[in-house]
């Protein structure tokens, strides 16, 4: 069929309304929504959304959906995720990251590479039970449980069931291990960076994360906030005296 510039009149479509895939790099300090605030004010649509939060401390790949292809979120959500980070030997802290101040000072000299490496193959490879950290998004009884903490009260969480497909130490320097994850959906990596801690007898939180890919996407294909906005504005408005043909 011979394609016509319909709606020419009214200006070019909204190809957001009817549906991008965006891969945005998060910024430290940015929550997910705070990205999703900022490019929907972009894409002049209501309908985005992200598949699968990043905490505000960590960097990396956030997938977004606009318009029709936030119906796909669910499956990019349910892909394989793969991260990289530190974490911090020595103490522990209530969100199990540096979102709250370490505590419980603990002497970490003892720990060995290779008895890392056995922890790690033991009890923190395959599919193992992991518990949600209390300061996370997760809701009970309609409330999220990070407000309940943050109120004091007292919050339970069930152990949920995921798979750790590969979990190796990258570099080894007390009291930092870079590390290496590769994961199914709903692994909380902090919770790693404390359990790890507390088997090898000195506690550990997370002190960095990135998430470098999901499924087939790589934070390496990802753009910045600003390139983004200016793909946004090019696709919006089309570049100067290149209309579509």
């Amino acid at each position: 069929m011979e394609h016509t510039p319909a709606n020419n009149a009214a200006g070019p479509q909204n190809v957001f309304e009817e549906g991008q895939v965006l891969l945005i790099d998060k910024p430290l300090d940015w929550t997910s929504f705070d990205v999703v605030r900022k490019l929907r004010r972009q894409v002049k649509t209501k309908k985005v959304g992200h598949a699968g939060t990043l905490d505000p401390l960590a960097t990396g790949l956030l997938i977004l959906c606009t318009g029709k292809f936030t119906k796909r979120i669910n499956d990019y959500m349910a892909l394989e995720k793969e991260y990289t980070g530190t974490i911090t030997l020595g103490a522990s802290t209530p969100t199990y990251d540096l979102e709250s101040e370490p505590v419980n000072q603990r002497d970490f000299s003892a720990v060995t590479e290779a008895a890392t490496a056995a922890v790690i193959a033991a009890q923190f490879t395959g599919e193992i039970l992991q518990t949600p950290p209390i300061h996370s998004a997760i809701k009970v009884n309609g409330q999220r449980v990070y407000e309940l903490a943050r109120k004091g009260k007292e919050v339970h969480l069930e152990p949920r069931r995921i798979t750790i497909k590969e979990f190796s130490i990258t570099d080894f320097r007390l009291p930092v291990l870079t590390f290496r994850v590769v994961c199914t959906t709903g692994t909380y990596i902090r919770s790693l960076a404390n359990d790890l801690g507390a088997a090898l007898g000195c506690g550990g939180y997370l002190s960095s994360l990135c998430r470098t890919r999901i499924g087939e996407y790589s934070v390496n294909q990802a753009m910045s906030i600003e390139a983004a906005e200016k793909y946004i504005r090019e696709k919006l408005e089309g570049p100067a005296g290149n209309q579509d043909q």
